[in-house]
């Protein structure tokens, strides 16, 4: 026994160590996920970043169609409400993202006419907003709601004073986005002068020439190794891992710069208000851009008549399914929320889709990475009542403005 004791004491020291080792991960790990929890506390998304017209075609919706949303900044769901579903449920946790949803709704049936809303909702710097509020939308609102945009922010000023000035370039995103401008002008690079390109042979060039360069910058490439670099954007430790695993070095400053290639390159300025919003902190001016779909007046009187199908809960998704009757519902929308959970959790929300939905009920959801985030992880019994439309997913992912998931899947109940 002897003879092996250095051997034992050495292997002693190597478990403590790995011991110790595994500690201080799960500890930072730990952190992270506090820190982001902390951040997402807060308005996070004023606009919602996924392309309604891909979501759209995905689900081709029909009138009799239910579906069940995730709200985030509320775009989308109003954009569905242009093809008369018979109901939409938007569930979120975030109370910030409530109220928005809820505002959004209260003005497309409380405002006089169109124009009204564009300067509400698509209108940066127009000091008359709030006062719009005060006089068409507050005496109707419900008391929650309202006691929300009627409270006060940090500098004491009213919250729907926000719509006076750029709410866009408030909430977790807007001030990443901020932040993605600061660190450009830092290098030389003025990203708002995108806008500026007149064709698409414009937008590579300087994008290749003016931006691209940045992301190969030490410091860049170092920050951006860094989990909490893109809680801005929305993105948890979880899901910053599966972007990692389509990086080949330390660092993702690799698939970022792909990522934002695509935003910056494969769609004309005037056709992509995500990019508008990405370079300009705002949306087009009148005949410069697009307005968001929800803002387009060839659908305004279809969202206004609409507007009363919505139910927006203050519940996570699998809470909400678990309320409803089987086989009762035919559209998901799951945004990239699965990226977050864990095995169980993902069983327990598809268990409550599989449950709730009719036969040829869709899914739609997206992924930091590229494959889909459910194979390999559901139950065979629930996995195997569902098909995957792979071909028709990757050929919309291709076409999602929004440019910034690796993955769109779509999946069908079966017969």
């Amino acid at each position: 026994m002897t003879e092996f004791a250095p051997d034992a004491g050495l292997q002693k020291n190597r478990k403590l160590k790995d011991a110790l080792l595994q500690h201080k991960a799960l500890s930072k790990a730990g952190l992270s996920e506090r820190l982001f929890g902390m951040l997402f506390s807060g308005l996070v998304y004023p606009q919602i970043w996924e392309d309604p017209d891909i979501d759209m075609e995905a689900m081709e919706l029909e009138a009799h169609h239910r579906i069940v949303t995730i709200g985030s900044g509320g775009c989308n769901m109003l954009a569905y409400l242009s093809q008369n579903p018979a109901s939409i449920d938007v569930v979120d946790l975030n109370r910030h993202h409530i109220a928005l949803n809820k505002l959004k709704l209260a003005a497309f049936r409380l405002l006089p006419g169109h124009a009204d809303l564009v300067r509400f909702f698509g209108t940066a710097n127009f000091a008359g907003n709030s006062q719009a509020y005060d006089q068409f939308i507050a005496p109707r609102l419900d008391t929650a709601t309202a006691g929300y945009w009627d409270g006060r922010d940090l500098y004491g000023r009213r919250r729907i004073t926000v719509f006076n000035r750029n709410i866009y370039k408030t909430g977790l995103l807007g001030r990443f986005i901020g932040a993605a401008h600061i660190l450009a002008r830092l290098h030389g690079v003025r990203l708002q002068k995108m806008t500026e390109a007149r064709t698409m042979r414009e937008q590579r060039q300087f994008f290749e020439e003016e931006i691209a360069p940045i992301f190969d910058k030490p410091a860049v490439r170092w920050l951006l190794g860094r989990k909490s670099s893109l809680f801005g954007l929305g993105i948890p430790p979880q899901q910053y891992d599966e972007l990692a695993s389509l990086a080949g070095d330390d660092s993702i400053s690799a698939v970022l710069k792909h990522r934002l290639e695509k935003l910056a390159c494969h769609f004309p300025m005037r056709d992509n208000y995500f990019a508008w919003q990405a370079f300009s902190r705002r949306y087009a001016a009148q005949h410069q851009g697009p307005l968001p779909t929800y803002l387009k007046p060839e659908h305004y009187a279809a969202i206004r008549a609409n507007a009363d199908r919505v139910s927006v809960h203050h519940a996570n998704f699998t809470e909400l399914l678990a309320s409803k009757p089987a086989a009762s519902r035919d559209r998901y929308i799951l945004l990239d929320a699965q990226d977050w959970m864990t095995d169980e959790q993902l069983n327990g929300l598809w268990a409550e889709i599989t449950r709730t939905a009719r036969e040829g009920a869709r899914v739609i959801f997206r992924t930091a990475a590229e494959k889909s985030i459910i194979e390999g992880r559901l139950s065979p019994a629930i996995r195997d009542q569902w098909v995957y439309f792979e071909e028709r997913s990757q050929e919309l992912n291709v076409r999602d403005r929004s440019a910034i998931y690796g993955g769109f899947h779509i999946y069908g109940k079966k017969a």
